[in-house]
């Protein structure tokens, strides 16, 4: 039997899993504040629910979970940047505003960017239970990405690349 031959949740974390677990969780804390902000600027109620329900039901509750396995780990946990306070989108001067369809985009690339950066962890890991966190949390992101995409197509805010369609070639006899 060797060190890594038990349970995943006694096993130790190697030093690509912390750094990549500890650098994941300093960048969610990252976007309680961003999203705080965000809400802050959204004009539209429905990206504003989306934004909510996000950092409610995905981004809080990833914290809790990476900082409960860092802490079993007796890896010291990374500094948070101070919550932002409410504010009335009509006090923020308009050139100042973010608009509603920036927000969506700066969203939707940050979404992609955590898909790839929970792949990576995944890949680099060989403990099973961080393997199934961060598969949990790739499938969540998946589902989050998918609602903003419909949302982005229904509010008109995505601007297609130039669009290839494929001219017939001329038939020869």
């Amino acid at each position: 039997m060797g060190i890594l031959s038990g349970n995943p949740q006694e096993e130790p974390m190697h030093y690509g899993e912390v750094f990549g677990v500890w650098s994941y969780l300093t960048a969610l804390k990252g976007r309680v504040a961003e999203y705080q902000t965000l809400i802050n600027h959204t004009g539209d109620g429905d990206l504003k629910s989306f934004l909510e329900d996000r950092l409610k039901n995905e981004i809080k509750p990833s914290i809790q979970q990476v900082e409960e396995l860092l802490k079993a780990n007796g890896i010291a946990l990374p500094p948070a940047p101070p919550e932002r306070p409410v504010a009335n989108l009509e006090s923020i001067p308009v050139g100042a505003r973010i608009n509603d369809a920036e927000i969506a985009i700066a969203v939707s690339k940050e979404i992609a960017m955590g898909l790839v950066t929970c792949s990576q962890i995944i890949g680099q890991c060989i403990r099973e239970d961080i393997i199934q966190m961060f598969v949990q949390f790739h499938t969540t992101k998946l589902q989050y990405g998918g609602r903003l995409l419909q949302l982005n197509k229904q509010k008109g805010w995505i601007v297609p690349p130039p669009l290839h369609v494929k001219t017939p070639e001329p038939v020869h006899a």
